[in-house]
């Protein structure tokens, strides 16, 4: 996968049951596809219903695969985003709302 127009691609609306393998298999039969990354929840390690999948075409990706259909699922794929910064620091997430000064 060395093409001009490497890219990330996200897919959403998986089966909860669809691993990186399984994935793999569905999209290599059309492309080439390098890493599929199946987004699990930190503490219990299922799936969280999306993946990020690293394609040499993510057009073409888009294109053949947005709104089709696996395991009764509609397909949502996208060009994958830049995830934001995240704040740090002592005022970040939801711990600061729940630890507020009370008067």
């Amino acid at each position: 996968m060395e093409g001009e127009n490497v890219g990330k691609v996200f897919v959403g609306n998986l089966p909860f049951d669809a691993t990186e393998v399984d994935l793999h298999a569905f999209f290599s039969a059309d492309l080439a596809v390098g890493v599929v990354k199946v987004v699990r929840d930190r503490e219990t390690g299922q799936s969280r219903g999306f993946a990020f999948v690293e394609v040499d075409d993510p057009e073409q990706m888009i294109t053949r695969f947005n709104g089709r259909e696996l395991e009764g699922r509609l397909l949502k794929v996208d060009l994958a985003r830049e995830r934001p910064d995240r704040a740090s620091g002592p005022n970040r997430g939801a711990g600061a709302r729940l630890f507020r000064r009370v008067r």
